[in-house]
């Protein structure tokens, strides 16, 4: 979209994924690139920080909502609950889809007509929903509920329908297709596309399945965290008006949960929900007040710091490796393939130069065949099989391979054999787990050429 070199995974080509919030971070790259200032740690650090200020922002609008509907002692709370939340430490600062979702979640609930709300704006809400679902069609799912009880509660229906509803849909909806328009070169409706994969084909189980009660007996917690008990007290103790904010919530997981592929970002979106619950769970306790939100704080700065610090690390610190190509005289010569679980790194916007790269692919089924297995899974049931048959030549060799330290021990006869030595080890996390390895393993090809 800016540099004119990339890598387009098969989410994009199966138009499963539309250019509406690529767009954001593109216009980044590309005003960095005008000011002649696109460093490959400019590229990392801009859009981070960009979704960490819209999180900000998000997080005083939750603080003026329940301010509004309630008074400064409650709004302090929620806050200080939103703030201490590990997750959120977690998320708040990756451009991930979800993220956004997240965020214009909250801003729309803040314009949400509640009883009582003196910020109620139909127009607003609705029109950031919609944002929402162009950038994530599932941004839909919590607002069902939402939306279903404002059309009940509203005395002109007809007036918020075809003065509210058609013409925010149509505005939102309308770009979207328009900018897809553009970048894919004819006009996809990519939420419809993203709704038959998830939804209806339930595709996504290609990637792991769980149990129907996953969300209740684990990812909701998790998420939560030591909020637990003081979500639990918080929906006892909240008025009566906010029980659609935890119908939401209890109708998004069990939505999710009828999705055989889960994973703990999906729910994100409703962790606002609970933390206006937790806030009014801490200001109801009396004596002991203090101490819940000490342990709040001190209970949630561990995992926040060690996930977002130590955790899973490695495959962020190795591209500072890949990058160093870059400035090598023979960058043309240099070809880098990442023996990992697919997805495992970042791609080009962590390395910023047109640098030959691959990675092991692992696109579901799409095309229907019984015995169909993706490129990862056929490498990892014979990883040394299938490096002497894929690289049987030695001007197909890479000149660089990046792999867990889980596998040096079965392709070591390949990498004697074809002249490879590692040159750093890389930390990754305390907890390794099948194909992943505690520790990254960079190895470069001895050859005349001289790479770093």
């Amino acid at each position: 979209m800016v540099f004119n070199y990339g890598y387009l995974t098969w989410e994009w080509t199966s138009s499963l994924r539309g250019y509406s919030y690529p767009l954001i971070f593109a216009s980044m790259y590309k005003a960095l690139q005008l000011l002649a200032k696109d460093d490959v740690q400019l590229l990392i650090w801009v859009p981070r920080i960009a979704q960490a200020v819209l999180a900000a922002f998000a997080d005083v609008q939750l603080y003026s909502l329940v301010q509004h509907l309630e008074n400064s002692e409650t709004a302090k709370f929620v806050f200080f609950c939103q703030l201490c939340s590990w997750f959120t430490w977690y998320s708040c600062t990756r451009t991930l889809t979800n993220t956004m979702e997240t965020i214009l979640t909250i801003f729309a609930l803040s314009y949400y007509p509640i009883k009582g709300s003196k910020m109620g704006n139909s127009c607003k809400y609705l029109a950031l929903v919609a944002l929402a679902i162009v950038i994530r069609p599932t941004a839909v799912i919590p607002w069902i509920p939402l939306v279903f009880s404002h059309f009940l509660q509203e005395q002109k229906k007809t007036d918020l329908i075809l003065h509210t509803c058609i013409p925010v849909g149509l505005v939102t909806v309308g770009t979207s297709l328009i900018i897809d328009r553009v970048f894919f070169g004819e006009w996809v409706l990519v939420q419809l596309n993203f709704l038959k994969f998830n939804v209806l084909q339930n595709l996504g189980t290609f990637y792991g399945s769980h149990p129907w009660h996953w969300y209740f007996t684990q990812g909701l917690p998790v998420i939560l965290g030591p909020h637990v008990p003081f979500f639990i007290h918080g929906c006892a103790v909240a008025p009566r008006r906010y029980h659609m904010f935890l119908l939401a919530v209890i109708w998004t997981v069990l939505v999710y949960s009828t999705l055989s592929h889960k994973e703990f970002r999906f729910i994100y979106p409703v962790l606002p929900f609970c933390m206006i619950f937790c806030g009014y769970s801490l200001k109801h306790l009396k004596a002991w007040k203090k101490t819940a939100a000490s342990f709040l704080l001190l209970s949630n700065l561990v995992p926040a710091l060690y996930t977002g610090l130590v955790h899973q690390r490695g495959t962020l610190d190795v591209m500072s490796h890949i990058q160093q190509l870059c400035k090598n005289s023979q960058q043309s010569q240099a070809f880098v393939f990442i023996l990992m679980p697919c997805h495992s790194t970042p791609f080009y916007s962590h390395v910023h130069c047109p640098l030959k790269m691959r990675f092991l692919q692992c696109p579901p089924n799409l095309t229907g065949n019984e015995s169909y297995v993706d490129e990862a899974d056929v490498f990892y049931s014979n990883p040394l099989g299938w490096l002497n048959k894929e690289f049987y030549n030695d001007t197909l060799l890479p000149s660089h391979l990046i792999l867990f330290n889980v596998l040096e021990q079965e392709i070591s006869p390949f990498l004697a054999l074809r002249g490879y030595e590692k040159t750093a080890t890389v930390f990754h996390t305390h907890v390794p787990q099948g194909r992943v390895g505690s520790h990254i393993s960079i190895y470069r090809r001895k050859t005349e050429m001289n790479y770093p």
